[in-house]
């Protein structure tokens, strides 16, 4: 009888059951851990990393800015933190009041003209009485008197509602009369026009126009207005020995102030 010949160690049965144990084992050791990693943070994505916007301080060592790293290179003192600034408190700004409009001035009864006063072009000059001619037309003062100004006696005297109107030459044949700066006149300045009864009527320039003598505005110029006015005229345009000035310079104004016996401006 022949002797049965004995197998390989590494194909008996106990080394082979304990070879399956271990695959098996390790098997399943793997696949834990896979899905212990793929099972982790499942559903949240890292997320992607924002482009930085170049700003100033990049590509600057040692200089921070919007969009910059400080420079923390060896050697170079560690950035202590800026605090940020405590917000401001700030009161909101009073709303600027309204101007309140200026109340119109008081009119005065009736008295006689004086004397006219223009501060800007030096006139101080004493008013006369004028009426209308026979053509009626205003009257001037006398030629040989130039220092005078005339007042027109049928018009509203100084501080009452309407039209008041005021004359005066422009030169005499020595040198300049008494409205002689009339043209030089601007918007806004003073004239105060004195009366008998010591109150004085303070008018405000309002404009200055030229007009050729055949194109003059009567209505314009005389028309009755319901607050007090005043108009100052003289001549003006160009000068013909023959025919005189061709045309007249008129300052057109209104009250904006009175004052009483004693007050000075």
């Amino acid at each position: 009888m022949a002797r049965r010949r004995r197998r390989p160690w590494y194909r008996r049965r106990p080394y082979r059951l304990a070879r399956t144990a271990v695959l098996t084992a390790v098997l399943v050791m793997g696949a834990d851990k896979v899905v212990h990693r793929e099972g982790h943070g499942a559903g949240t994505a890292a997320p992607a990393p924002e482009p930085r916007a170049v700003g100033a301080g990049d590509a600057r060592p040692g200089v921070t800015g919007p969009g910059a790293s400080p420079d923390l290179s060896p050697g170079s003192p560690t950035p202590t933190p800026t605090p940020a600034p405590s917000p401001v408190r700030t009161s909101a700004a009073p709303r600027p009041k309204a101007a309140s409009p200026r109340p119109a001035p008081r009119t005065l009864p009736r008295s006689r003209a004086t004397r006219i006063v223009i501060p800007y072009i030096g006139v101080d000059a004493a008013l006369m009485d004028l009426g209308l001619d026979s053509e009626r037309r205003l009257g001037t003062p006398p030629e040989d008197k130039p220092e005078l100004a005339g007042w027109y006696t049928d018009g509203p005297s100084p501080g009452e509602p309407g039209t008041a109107v005021a004359v005066g030459h422009l030169d005499t044949n020595t040198g300049p009369a008494v409205f002689g700066g009339l043209g030089e006149l601007k918007r806004g300045k003073r004239i105060e026009v004195r009366r008998a009864d010591g109150r004085t009527a303070v008018y405000t320039v309002d404009t200055i126009k030229a007009y050729e003598k055949d194109k003059f505005p009567n209505r314009l110029v005389y028309g009755s207005r319901d607050r007090p006015e005043l108009r100052l005229i003289t001549c003006g345009g160009t000068y013909d020995r023959r025919t005189g000035y061709s045309g007249n310079v008129v300052v057109f104004a209104h009250l904006t102030a009175t004052r009483e016996p004693g007050r000075k401006g």
